[in-house]
């Protein structure tokens, strides 16, 4: 058994045994198409988010960390990142495509160093708006998704009351607790505030 081994362009000879040198042999050229073996092998991409919480004052300027690590390291042209927030009013896109698509905004927008896979957010200025939790989303060139667990953002205010800062919901705790103290202790002091005028009154009359 003989085995020929096709390549693209090769020139196969064939002759007979028997054959003068003067009767030339047939040749025929035959253009073999190359076999294809190679299994594209499944993306591996870790997306990770720090920290799970963050916290900034009205005004200050937030980086929301963001890195993938892929081993196969794939090119930086077919790799599509996304930044998106969800909150008590449901989910909005900040950033599709590498691009801040929020209307008249800029101050949000991708600041990591995408060939070192970092694509971290930045968020100029913040306001009590900006609260919500952020999701940030890298799409791989077979298609593949991966988000990361979100970074839950909290927006202190000021007060201007004796400097102090605090977040709204640690505000209202503070009103609630000292609220509820005032009545417990209402409660409490009510009977001894009566008998102490009941025995007021006695002494007077006496």
């Amino acid at each position: 058994t003989v085995l020929f081994f096709l390549f693209p362009g090769t020139d196969v000879g064939v002759t007979g045994g028997s054959a003068s040198k003067e009767n030339t042999a047939a040749v025929t050229r035959v253009t073999a198409q190359p076999l294809l073996l190679t299994t594209l092998e499944p993306w591996n991409l870790l997306v990770t988010q720090t920290p799970a919480k963050e916290k900034a004052k009205d005004g200050e300027t937030v980086v929301l960390n963001c890195h993938f690590n892929s081993p196969q390291r794939p090119s930086l042209t077919d790799l599509t990142v996304k930044w998106y927030k969800e909150d008590e009013k449901g989910k909005v896109n900040l950033l599709e495509n590498n691009v801040t698509v929020v209307p008249n905004n800029s101050r949000v927008f991708m600041s990591g160093d995408l060939s070192q896979g970092d694509v971290s957010l930045v968020i100029l200025n913040v306001t009590s708006s900006d609260h919500g939790i952020y999701f940030c989303e890298v799409t791989l060139p077979d298609g593949k998704v991966v988000t990361g667990d979100g970074t839950k953002l909290r927006i202190r205010r000021a007060l201007g009351l004796f400097g102090i800062e605090e977040s709204l919901g640690t505000i209202i705790g503070v009103v609630a607790a000292g609220l509820g103290g005032i009545v417990v202790l209402i409660i409490v002091l009510a009977p001894k505030l009566r008998k102490c005028i009941l025995c007021m009154r006695q002494e007077s009359r006496q």
